[in-house]
């Protein structure tokens, strides 16, 4: 999250919650509790430097937290080498695991890869469950990253719950309900709902501005809020045959004919510009999506924009990312301290605070600075509510190999049918085409 990344987490950039602000005590409590364990190797001067390899921005550098680390333990300095892409960052670290060599200390690994690693790469990584309580995450988290000997070898960091992100301005403009109540009732009855509201949206909106950014995001909340999506439990791949799939496609072949959508992939140049320029009136916002919003909408838009819950009544997942760590590293047993430091509940929270990203560990959920969390620039919307109700609530989803290529794949051929004019039936080959090539 953040960046760009058409298919997961950290399309993220930050922005400021109105929080309970952490308390020294509890976060030196927290960093003590972590330190319970020698290092395997120093330098001459008894110095251990950390390297953290991630993409996006997983936030902690935003939150203080490396400095915070440091304080702690003076002899260790974190340092934190970051891919803006993830999809450049994923064939570096699969070239690293297969060669041995490059590996940071500490690397991040997103949801749509995590089960490609787990099934091909787990014993690369050290067992985390040996000194982490994995239970502390939210159950699917855990078994995301289990692998089949029953190691876990990644520690959940965010998760992405569901929300829509709207301009109440542009809704008012429009003549529509403004109120976040109001705009989640109108959209009760799910995504079918969303693209209703659209239709009367673009009857009456002002010149040059669109409903909704990009049909590839709705599909991706679609399928979000389904168990099966690409795979099922025994690791055949459905894409093709799934009902999730199959909603979401058709939902944004319907986006894309009737012109609901600017039609521009998430995180690119033009899609800033538009934020910038104020054209686009709503966005599938999963939690880490209001950084990104608020950060290139900017002051102009303060305010303007607002927070409702998802479409319809099934939650939904979109992103969220781990960290593991390779067996190879010189610093393993500091390396899996400063895991199991970082994705504790103050730690989490911290981030959330910092750059909206929402906390995996449920210990964070009770604290006052994720529960009371409000987002100012988004008309200070309850953001620490809405998406903890939201979490309790997602479905357990079935994860394959290929996830992320999928996702990104279908993603492409959306954009083809919004700035193309590709006919769907086409478009839907071109897609499964390319998709089979790669899983065979």
């Amino acid at each position: 999250m953040r960046i760009t990344r058409t298919g997961g987490g950290h399309g993220r950039r930050a922005a400021a919650l109105t929080t309970t602000v952490l308390t020294a005590s509890a976060l030196l409590l927290t960093g003590c509790s972590s330190d319970d364990s020698s290092s395997d190797a120093k330098d001459s001067n008894g110095k251990i430097t950390l390297t953290v390899d991630d993409f996006g921005q997983f936030g902690y550098k935003e939150a203080g937290l490396f400095a915070q680390y440091h304080k702690l333990h003076p002899n260790i300095t974190v340092k934190e080498n970051t891919t803006a892409n993830e999809q450049d960052y994923y064939p570096k670290l699969l070239q690293q695991l297969n060669t041995g060599s490059g590996l940071g200390d500490v690397t991040g690994i997103e949801v749509g890869r995590i089960k490609e690693v787990v099934d091909t790469q787990a014993g690369k990584f050290a067992d985390l469950s040996k000194t982490i309580d994995v239970s502390d995450w939210v159950s699917w988290k855990e078994k995301q990253a289990t692998a089949s000997d029953g190691s876990v070898i990644g520690a959940g960091t965010d998760i992405g719950p569901m929300s829509l992100c709207y301009r109440s301005d542009l809704f008012k403009a429009a003549g529509l309900p403004s109120d976040r109540e109001s705009v989640a009732k109108a959209v009760t009855g799910g995504w079918e709902d969303y693209l209703k509201l659209g239709e009367k949206f673009q009857k009456k909106a002002a010149k040059g501005t669109y409903f909704m950014d990009s049909a590839s995001a709705m599909y991706n909340a679609v399928v979000g809020s389904s168990a099966q999506q690409y795979y099922d439990a025994s690791g055949k791949a459905i894409y093709k045959d799934s009902p999730a799939v199959q909603q979401g496609w058709n939902l944004a072949a319907e986006a894309a004919s009737k012109k609901l959508t600017e039609g521009l992939p998430q995180f690119g140049d033009a899609w800033k510009a538009a934020l910038r320029k104020g054209t686009i009136a709503t966005v599938a916002c999963p939690a880490w999506m209001a950084g990104q919003i608020s950060i290139n909408s900017g002051d102009a838009y303060k305010g303007k924009w607002d927070i409702a819950r998802a479409p319809g009544t099934s939650a939904a997942n979109w992103g969220g990312s781990f960290l593991a760590v390779p067996k190879t590293g010189k610093h393993v047993t500091e390396a899996t301290a400063l895991v199991k430091w970082l994705t504790a509940p103050e730690q989490q929270a911290s981030v959330f605070k910092a750059i909206g990203v929402f906390p995996s560990n449920k210990g964070a959920y009770e604290l006052a600075s994720v529960k009371n969390a409000t987002l100012p620039y988004f008309n200070n919307a309850p953001i620490g509510q809405i998406y903890a109700d939201e979490a309790k609530a997602i479905p357990e989803a079935v994860l394959g190999a290929k996830d992320g290529t999928i996702k990104d794949t279908i993603s492409t051929q959306i954009n083809n049918m919004e700035q193309r004019g590709t006919k769907p039936a086409k478009a839907w080959k071109a897609a499964t085409d390319s998709i089979d090539k790669v899983i065979g």
